[in-house]
């Protein structure tokens, strides 16, 4: 795992004038800093065309607490991603929606999500500008209509000079809603931890078993779950099912193959960051597994073989991860110092 360094540094994103052609809708954007901690690469990554301002992130944020952004007036994003459950909401299947109805798959943390190459469990958005549109306007999540929203915040006289002074060039659009949200979603930074104290400082702060826990992780679980951002940010069948049997019309069930259409990404989800596990209960794409004990209890004894398991589960003919009760107790309680207490009281 590589070496944590021991400062934080401050980048300003600037853009020094606005250019302006036929095709770009590209807004100025004054300097705005963000603090990004050194371990996790120095830099935020970002949309060219959708730069960070300090009023564009409170623009999103204002979006995402707001339920008046669904059909029932009942539901924001938000009700999916809470805070305080490091913005995951508990529940397996999520079934708080518009409609009640339970989703087919478990709502993600959106920590440190500005990173991610490809977002839900099987990359079907491209970046964080697109993301948005599917829960704003899914019947069973916020059910709403992109151009009855437009119409409502052009009238709002609290939304429309916000977004006329964040987005001078779009005005209020769906664009400028989606922008919004991405900035404020890329700047959801999770980066304080007991395991980051440890890391940059402090090794005298970790228990004796936090510290096998990490040594234990270390040797068989970073290779999925990589860097301080405990993911490579790649796909995975990590033998949750041996078959893939999905007739439905969305194949939510198939994993990456819904996207890419590959026989070999048949199973494949994902790799979560670990960060905030702990509260982020229950597991998995499909939320089956109710707490770490038996998410190391599949890993250990209930790996499912198929064509396209992962080769790390798989190692010297055995299928799974061969770990004592001793060592999955000692994994989770390394598994508790990646929660961020800052990062969850912050909204």
């Amino acid at each position: 795992m590589p070496k944590l360094h021991k400062q934080y540094i401050s980048i300003a994103l600037f853009l020094l004038g606005m250019i302006v052609s036929a095709c770009d809708d590209t807004e100025f954007v004054p300097e705005y800093a963000i603090e990004v901690p050194e371990n996790l690469g120095d830099f935020l990554p970002q949309n060219e065309r959708n730069l960070i301002t300090e009023k564009g992130v409170l623009l999103g944020e204002k979006i995402f607490f707001d339920q008046r952004f669904s059909s029932n007036g009942k539901v924001s994003c938000a009700s999916c991603h809470k805070p305080e459950k490091a913005f995951t909401d508990g529940v397996a299947l999520s079934n708080l929606g518009v409609s009640g109805k339970a989703l087919h798959r478990n709502s993600p943390t959106l920590a440190n999500i500005a990173w991610a190459d490809g977002l839900f469990w099987d990359g079907g958005a491209l970046n964080l500008e697109s993301l948005s549109f599917g829960p704003l306007t899914h019947v069973d999540e916020m059910n709403n209509d992109l151009d009855s929203l437009v119409g409502w915040l052009s009238d709002d006289p609290d939304y429309y000079p916000l977004f006329m002074e964040v987005f001078p060039n779009l005005g209020v659009s769906s664009a400028s809603i989606s922008r919004a949200l991405a900035q404020f979603q890329r700047s959801l930074i999770s980066a304080n931890s007991k395991y980051d104290q440890y890391a940059r400082a402090d090794k005298n702060i970790f228990s004796s078993a936090e510290k096998r826990g990490l040594q234990l992780f270390t040797q068989h679980c970073s290779s999925c779950h990589q860097s301080d951002h405990f993911t490579d940010y790649s796909y995975h069948n990590n033998g949750l099912d041996s078959v893939f049997t999905d007739t439905s019309f969305e194949e939510v069930f198939k994993g990456r193959y819904r996207i890419t259409r590959d026989p070999e990404d048949l199973g494949k989800y994902k790799t979560p960051t670990l960060r905030n596990i702990a509260l982020t209960a229950p597991y998995m794409h499909d939320g089956r597994f109710p707490t770490l004990e038996s998410v190391l209890l599949h890993y250990a004894e209930g790996v499912q073989k198929s064509e396209t398991l992962s080769p790390l589960l798989k190692e010297g003919g055995k299928v799974g991860i061969k770990l004592s009760h001793q060592e999955q107790s000692d994994i989770i309680e390394f598994l508790h110092t990646l929660t961020d207490k800052e990062f969850i009281n912050k909204y």
